[in-house]
């Protein structure tokens, strides 16, 4: 419990550091959201709209930045994360809630997905270590692992989506269809989704599967490892029960880590499929110099990757008890 309690306390200072950082930062660039907003219009707004734009913003440069924290908190707390300036009158929140769903769906499927194939794979590799499988697979994923995203994305781009027509390139969903619950349209999302979803797990199983395989290696040759042999346990028992359980501990974090990055998209990959997820988002508002967007994303991100490490701990603490009773010392 005292473990836990600790964990709770760090991630809670740590956040508010992020949301203290979040605030500061855009306003230590030079000039304004408003600002920007009054000259896509050419300068022909009367400049009496800009005090309103700049209250809407929550951006009042003639009060102490102590009082514009404040409010910025007191938003916070109610939800509020501002408007959004290149979308001008959206709110940044149902920017961001229009967006985030299909990054979970697009991104998260993927991640868990690539994870569960790399581990099974991983584990089979150590197990027949030094075989054809082993030396294969190991090859294999060395090299697909190297690979940059938008090199493949812009591959199944061209191959499978242009020259072959087998999947669709570009968006979420048809055009000419309205977003229901049919069966109609859910088939018309995944097959979307097909070209970017194995853009993401041709880059990234690779990973799983060489920590998995290197890490159950070096269990293996654990003394208690060897006990078990000795004992006349069975190598399948052994490596699921004893060498398994703990060569996924070091995987364990770094999956959490990629959850938290989740909700950041994969940037290139939405950007080449045109995929209507928050990473496009974000290279979107990063392109029109929306400050409002930006920061609002930014939190979303920082939050879950935090919120992600939590859990992380959490399950490390649960696996292996070794790190609760280091944390009650």
């Amino acid at each position: 419990m005292r473990y836990l309690m600790r964990r709770i306390i760090f991630y809670v200072v740590a956040f508010v550091a992020t949301i203290t950082i979040n605030f500061f930062l855009p306003r230590a660039m030079p000039g304004n959201p408003a600002e920007a907003l009054m000259s896509k219009f050419g300068g022909r707004l009367n400049p009496l709209a800009l005090k309103s734009i700049e209250i809407a913003f929550g951006l009042h440069e003639h009060e102490p930045i102590w009082n514009q924290y404040l409010q910025y908190l007191g938003q916070l707390l109610h939800g509020n994360l501002g408007t959004s300036l290149a979308y001008y009158p959206a709110s940044v929140s149902g920017l961001i809630g229009t967006a985030l769903p299909w990054t979970l769906f697009l991104v998260g499927l993927s991640t868990i997905i690539s994870f569960v194939i790399g581990i099974i794979i991983g584990s089979i590799s150590a197990w027949r270590f030094g075989g054809a499988f082993d030396t294969f697979m190991s090859t294999f994923f060395t090299f697909t692992y190297a690979f940059p995203y938008f090199w493949i994305a812009l591959a199944c781009l061209y191959l499978i989506g242009y020259l072959w027509g087998v999947f669709p390139i570009s968006g979420a969903y048809s055009m000419d269809l309205v977003p229901n619950l049919s069966v109609s349209f859910v088939f018309n999302v995944i097959r979307h989704a097909i070209l970017p979803s194995l853009t993401i797990i041709f880059t990234s199983v690779g990973y799983w599967a060489v920590n998995m395989r290197n890490t159950t290696i070096t269990t293996l040759a654990e003394d208690y490892v060897t006990m078990a042999e000795a004992k006349g346990i069975t190598l399948r028992r052994i490596l699921l029960r004893y060498a398994g359980r703990n060569a996924i501990l070091p995987n364990i974090t770094g999956f959490a880590m990629s959850m938290g990055f989740i909700v950041g998209g994969a940037i290139l990959t939405e950007i080449v499929f045109s995929y209507p997820g928050l990473g496009n988002l974000l290279f979107q508002a990063v392109q029109q110099e929306d400050y409002p967007l930006i920061q609002g994303i930014l939190m979303i991100i920082s939050f879950s990757v935090l919120a992600a490490n939590f859990v992380a701990d959490v399950t490390y603490s649960l696996l292996d008890p070794r790190v609760r009773v280091g944390g009650n010392q």
